[in-house]
């Protein structure tokens, strides 16, 4: 499913998005404003941004302005101006779609189906050996006989990019972009780091995910 993180300081408009989101096959996260936005697209991977303008704090044009700096990450922005420099102001921003409030939840979802129609998602890596352990692309888990490790969002994304590409050295910028992993190098790092705790026998002597100075990572299973 298709994971949305929303963000809007109206709690009632945040809840009444969720449930629809949710009826309607996504997996959603809401945020209440930027700060606790930034924190979410920190730690799990998101498929698409849907962000209030008017917020108290940091507005969603400048959260729109430094993510797109670092991620492409879908985004459509919400507000209550519908005027044209306003949809034009947030397109200018980096925002993929405009909507003004109030709309039709199903618009939404249209819209939000048609953004992730033109994204083109991680290619499905197959199954494969990290020493014990089996990496299990559809469901996002490490296996090894009945026991199982599931793995965060946002390992797994990296994980199944670094699978289809093994041997090969991807940078942090291109495993942010095909990962879709929102944020930037050292948000890389952080993942990487993660996964090596999981996977490696020894996470200071990486026999698997290895680090290539200057490069980036690359991933050499069994």
């Amino acid at each position: 499913m298709p994971h949305i993180l929303v963000v809007d300081d109206d709690t009632r408009l945040r809840e009444v998005l969720k449930r629809y989101l949710l009826r309607n096959g996504f997996l959603v996260t809401t945020a209440e404003d930027a700060a606790d936005a930034r924190a979410k697209i920190a730690s799990l991977s998101f498929d698409l941004l849907v962000l209030d303008i008017m917020m108290p704090g940091e507005s969603g044009l400048e959260l729109t302005e430094s993510l797109r700096r670092e991620s492409q990450l879908p985004i459509v922005l919400l507000t209550a101006r519908g005027e044209p420099d306003d949809r034009i102001a947030g397109l200018e921003a980096g925002a993929d779609d405009y909507l003004a409030k109030p709309f039709e939840p199903r618009e939404l979802v249209l819209r939000i189906n048609s953004i992730l129609r033109r994204v083109p998602r991680p290619q499905e890596a197959a199954e494969l050996r990290l020493g014990r352990w089996t990496f299990v692309p559809e469901r996002e888990e490490l296996r090894c006989g009945d026991e199982t490790i599931r793995l965060t969002s946002a390992e797994a994304s990296l994980l199944k990019v670094l699978a289809s590409s093994p041997g090969m050295v991807l940078t942090r910028e291109e495993l942010t972009e095909r990962s879709r992993i929102s944020g930037n190098a050292r948000t890389v790092d952080v993942q990487v780091t993660r996964l090596r705790r999981k996977i490696e026998p020894d996470p200071r002597l990486p026999r698997y995910l290895h680090t290539v100075r200057g490069e980036g990572y690359v991933l050499r299973p069994d």
